[in-house]
């Protein structure tokens, strides 16, 4: 019987899903929407992964029968919680064996090859992880409301907030927070309206069926804030005032986590994630040969914990 392989990497902007066959050779690959566990009690990734699961068999021209046949292996934003990755991994799967890591996991998995040191993942979300003398070491990556502070959704919502101050004539303003502001609606107004979701016309609705929620409230989603990234880039080519301040800021971020690893031992620290990829050369001169790129990628990482878990 033909034994497959189901890799995963689950993130805060989308969702990959790679198929692959018992030699560990991709038979097929797709992309469907965003997938963190901590929103909507992971639904939106469950959708994700199923879609993309039935996309993926398509793609290799497989029977969708055979996910009997296959053993998954999922690397979720938002899996930092324990109990999160079990209720994820206890759903309704199709597929012969499941196992749920924090996206952390797969992204070391795959950075390093199996071999010991750091890793960051500096995408939407951020967290990070080394295995040094065989202990596993994780901080970060507790979500947009109180962690990841490497990541672009954080670094997107400073940008957002400095760009309001701007405008509000309390900071120094720039062609970067004027075109935050113009992407954003023209004015603080709209910002704010952007920023709690207001146009989308979201209701909380409480366990008792009734409207609202005190201890709740509606915004944007990390991915939301995230999307900045590309403008900040822009402007950071063109040593644009406050995209230099930003980046300051997103190093600060970075270096806390170095010197948490160096005082670990790590002898390396891979960099993971988009936006993390677009940061690498001034890392590379900030740090020198501590820093590298992935030997593979997170969803490669997922591949291999998938064999190693199921073999």
């Amino acid at each position: 019987m033909t034994r497959y392989y189901l890799g995963v990497d689950g993130g805060g902007t989308n969702c990959r899903v790679r198929l692959a066959d018992e030699n560990l050779q991709t038979l097929a690959e797709v992309k469907n929407g965003r997938s963190n566990l901590q929103i909507d009690d992971g639904e939106p990734a469950y959708k994700a992964i199923l879609a993309g699961t039935r996309d993926v068999f398509a793609a290799a021209g497989l029977d969708y029968a055979e996910t009997a046949n296959t053993y998954a292996c999922f690397g979720m934003a938002g899996g930092r919680m324990d109990s999160a990755r079990d209720e994820f991994a206890a759903r309704a799967w199709p597929f012969a064996g499941v196992k749920v890591y924090d996206d952390i996991d797969i992204a070391h998995a795959g950075a390093l090859g199996g071999q010991e040191g750091a890793v960051i993942i500096v995408g939407t979300g951020s967290a990070a992880m080394a295995v040094v003398d065989g202990q596993r070491h994780q901080a970060g990556g507790w979500g947009f409301q109180i962690g990841d502070q490497m990541s672009g959704a954080i670094l997107g919502r400073e940008l957002v907030r400095y760009s309001v101050e701007a405008e509000d004539g309390l900071v120094e303003a720039s062609p970067l927070t004027k075109a935050v502001i113009a992407a954003l609606g023209g004015d603080n107004q709209a910002v704010m309206t952007w920023s709690f979701a207001t146009d989308m016309d979201l209701k909380i609705i409480s366990r008792d069926g009734s409207e609202g929620c005190d201890d709740a409230l509606i915004g944007r989603a990390p991915a939301e804030f995230g999307k900045l990234m590309p403008l900040l880039s822009d402007y950071l080519e063109q040593g644009d005032p406050v995209a230099l301040k930003m980046l300051e800021l997103q190093f600060s971020y970075i270096e806390t986590y170095v010197k948490w690893f160096k005082a670990r031992n790590a002898k390396v620290m891979a960099i993971v994630g988009g936006f993390g990829h677009r940061l690498f050369p001034l890392l590379e001169k900030r740090y020198g040969d501590f820093v590298m790129l992935p030997r593979y990628e997170p969803l490669h990482g997922a591949i291999l914990l998938a064999k190693q878990n199921f073999a």
